[in-house]
């Protein structure tokens, strides 16, 4: 039997993508997620089992029956104010979660595994771009929990021998090229999605935090990355670990900053009409500009991304267009 790679909440929108990514390369996959916050369709057909990551019985028997050699773990919370007002969920299942899923992988004789990580554990960065030296000074619950996973890893590594990608993403956004699979915006907190929301319904328009920014337009400005670029990060990631790679954490992004201003204004041009929105005070907590430096994906994984702004801002309107025609 052919190794095969277990992706854990492969039904989520990154994790969705990443395991297109992986059948359209002819590697065997598997899926396990609770269908708590996706669907079953999401995963197009992939070997899909129903069941949570701190089944240690489940996930020992996953492995061992589809002869999983690496995991790809996204099933995790990522509402970072609802990890504010619930860090208990936030850390049974971020964390703890995680400690019962490694734990059934060693048994199963896992050795590798790519996290879904986050940009978030830096804070507010020192400068930017922002590189992987940067200290890690996480500013919510949620950030903390990806913080403190990249910790147990280290020490799997050291215990169990697991060799391990932590991936930092920073602002995943688009959808796919074809308008199969893209981001619901029923749980979407993210710019892009609630901006074409209140451009395609009768919902309240966009609240645009702060415009006394220090930067060129007074607004935020992020690093968005595509989510097929994020996908081809995670099969870098894993190449990286199967080719006898040590554990590392890598920054994915795509080194560009877009403010908010920007992004609405892209929107408007692909929709042909402007994104209805409100003017508001800024959110405690918000850095003026984040993006990545991305040269250690490119020296360490052979990863660079393919896509910008434009291409985001394409996809994610066409498949948002596309599911609001169909659903309403």
């Amino acid at each position: 039997m052919t190794a095969s790679t277990l992706v854990t909440g492969g039904a989520g929108y990154i994790g969705a993508h990443t395991v297109r990514a992986l059948r359209a390369a002819d590697r065997p996959v598997v899926v396990l997620d609770t269908l708590e916050l996706s669907t079953a369709d999401a995963v197009l057909g992939a070997d899909l089992v129903v069941g949570d990551i701190a089944d240690e019985a489940l996930v020992e028997s996953v492995c061992r029956d589809h002869d999983v050699d690496t995991i790809v773990h996204f099933a995790a919370y990522k509402n970072v104010g609802e990890s504010m007002a619930e860090p208990s969920k936030y850390f049974r299942n971020n964390v703890d979660g995680t400690v019962h899923l490694l734990d059934a992988a060693a048994r199963a004789g896992v050795g590798q595994l790519v996290f879904s990580s986050s940009c978030s554990v830096y804070g507010t960065p020192d400068h930017v771009p922002v590189d992987e030296s940067q200290r890690i000074a996480p500013e919510s619950v949620y950030a903390e929990t990806k913080a403190i996973v990249e910790r147990v890893l280290h020490w799997y590594g050291v215990v169990h021998g697991l060799r391990s990608v932590s991936l930092r993403y920073f602002n995943a956004a688009g959808a796919s090229f074809d308008s199969r699979i893209g981001e619901d915006w029923t749980y979407a907190l993210n710019l892009i999605p609630v901006a074409i929301r209140a451009l395609l319904t009768d919902g309240p328009p966009l609240q645009v935090f702060g415009t006394d920014y220090p930067t060129p337009d007074g607004t935020c400005v992020r690093d968005y990355i595509h989510v097929d670029d994020l996908a081809g990060a995670h099969i870098a990631a894993i190449d990286h670990l199967a080719g006898g790679g040590e554990t590392t954490a890598v920054n994915v992004g795509t080194g560009v900053g877009s403010s908010v201003k920007q992004v609405l204004d892209g929107i408007e041009a692909v929709a042909g009409r402007p994104v209805p929105h409100e003017l508001a005070p800024r959110r405690a907590g918000d850095p003026s500009s984040t993006y990545a430096d991305t040269a250690r994906a490119g020296t360490v994984l052979g990863w660079e991304p393919r896509y910008g702004l434009d291409e985001i801002l394409d996809t994610a309107f066409r498949w948002h267009q596309q599911q609001y025609a169909t659903t309403g």
